[in-house]
């Protein structure tokens, strides 16, 4: 049995591992890297291009960041860090075009505006208040309203055409929201981490099993999905980002920061549009409202996709419950996670969530022509036949412990690491690739604590992401400078 040692090793080829590997080359080029993947091919499933939205998640039309609390306020702390967040993942992709690790930014993102589009007086008075809440606000002081017929047939020609007379309608708009091909952006940093002597890209080889060993390092026993041969690596640093397959992975780690952690697994599907002369007409991501009882999730929206350099027509995205953990995954999966530390969270969020359940089971369970009524809420002229099923990735929400319900369900992510730093593990889903810069710079601080308190690290590190250690929440003059130059780098401003 052979044996190598590496510092890192990245479980998943996706566009947390290969974030997080872009960042550690960059801060220490002398860092040995090797990445698994047990596919045959690089980022091919959540990031995947058709297994996401693409939505470069900023918080200018996703309704869900924004909650009304008990007094009628809306609250907006969550849409404020998510925004930020994503203005750090700009960032750096900046820096990474800038010194050519990148390619030309057209190969992964593209402006399209975003919007948020409702009908109805009382969500119309929601969106004027979520307007007014957020505008004021330095990080959304370009975020446009208007209840106007003539300026919405401007923003979405295709949604307003037809409508009803006199129906009362309303959208936001953010001109220089992006499109981002994940797995366009994922496989360049590949390509150029593979260019480099001390990185590895292993495919179709899974982890069997891994320990601890005294010294903290981890033993980790590898099986080629092909032949069956195995191998092992002795690594100082592991990071779980497998996806779906990050839980079961943690647990095998066992160590007791895991213990209570479960997963609630939710599929996606789209409706994709095959006329030409539709996608044409439409130039943007409309978000709507969820459905009640909804997870965030499949909050519904029309989106112009740019994938491979060409457009395409998204509707959905419609949820569904699944016992996969992964697109190519086992049915198996959520019954293999359950253990002992973790049965009470998992019947806790069961008894409480029934009704999500429920809902997600008759989301499956639609016909064809149920789906398209929901699409003609937003697109009153659409045609069954120019319209198709397509599947897109599954999604593992996050189980916890809760002393209230014995079990918490949670939409967002979590970092979960030893107490050591010797291991790490993303879990849940949205916003997901778009704060995936964020999220691997916190399990660089979580990990890395030595080697980023040194000057050298604080400094590259600074470079590639100038807003670092500053909050661009707080400082509209900082957020000014970085915003003018990543929308110029990454060419999503008009200007």
């Amino acid at each position: 049995m052979n044996e190598k040692k590496v510092d890192v090793l990245l479980v998943g080829s996706g566009v947390m591992s290969t974030t997080l590997a872009a960042l550690l080359s960059e801060l220490d080029s002398s860092l040995n890297i090797m990445m698994l993947e047990r596919l045959p091919d690089a980022a091919a499933e959540s990031t995947d291009a058709w297994n996401n939205a693409g939505t470069g998640h900023a918080g200018y039309c996703e309704l869900n960041y924004t909650p009304m609390d008990d007094a009628g306020n809306v609250v907006t702390s969550r849409a404020l860090a998510i925004n930020a967040s994503f203005e750090v993942s700009l960032q750096l992709w900046s820096s990474l075009v800038e010194k050519n690790v990148l390619p030309s930014p057209k190969n992964f993102i593209n402006a399209v505006p975003h919007l948020s589009f409702v009908w109805g007086e009382a969500d119309i008075d929601f969106l004027r208040k979520r307007h007014a809440a957020l505008s004021t606000h330095h990080l959304f002081q370009d975020l446009e309203y208007s209840d106007d017929q003539a300026r919405l047939r401007e923003w979405m020609p295709l949604i307003m055409q037809h409508r009803e007379d006199g129906q009362p309608v309303a959208a936001t708009r953010v001109s220089y929201g992006s499109d981002v091909n994940f797995g366009a952006l994922t496989r360049s940093l590949l390509a150029s981490l593979q260019a480099r002597d001390n990185f590895t890209l292993k495919l179709n080889t899974e982890v069997s099993a891994l320990k601890q060993t005294g010294n903290g390092r981890w033993q980790v026993k590898l099986t080629n999905i092909n032949d069956g041969a195995t191998s092992t690596v002795d690594a100082g640093f592991i990071f779980l980002g497998a996806g779906g397959g990050a839980l079961e992975l943690l647990q095998k780690s066992k160590i007791p920061e895991s213990y209570g952690y479960a997963g609630f697994p939710v599929s996606g599907q789209w409706l994709v549009c095959k006329d030409p002369d539709v996608i044409r007409q439409h130039h943007s991501k409309v978000y709507g409202k969820a459905a009640l009882g909804a997870p965030p999730m499949s909050v519904p929206h029309l989106d112009l996709r740019i994938i491979n350099g060409e457009p395409a027509l998204l509707f959905g995205p419609y949820a569904g419950f699944t016992t996969k953990f992964l697109k190519q995954g086992s049915y198996l999966d959520l019954f293999k996670s359950i253990r002992a530390n973790n049965l009470k969270p998992l019947l806790g969020v069961a008894w409480h969530n029934f009704d999500l359940t429920r809902y997600l089971v008759g989301e499956a369970l639609q016909s064809h022509a149920s789906r398209m009524d929901t699409l003609r809420k937003f697109y009153p002229q659409a045609v069954d036949s120019s319209w198709h099923l397509q599947n897109a990735g599954k999604r593992v929400q996050i189980i916890k412990k809760c002393e209230y319900k014995s079990g918490k369900l949670e939409f967002g992510t979590e970092i979960v690491n030893s107490a050591d730093g010797s291991i790490a593990a993303l879990l849940g889903a949205s916003p997901g690739a778009s704060v995936s810069v964020q999220a691997m710079i916190n399990v660089i601080e979580r990990c890395f604590k030595s080697q980023l308190a040194s000057p050298e690290w604080q400094q590259k590190l600074k470079a590639l992401v100038p807003s670092y250690g500053e909050s661009l929440i707080d400082d509209a003059g900082l957020l000014k400078k970085v915003r003018a130059r990543t929308l110029q780098v990454l060419q999503l401003s008009s200007d």
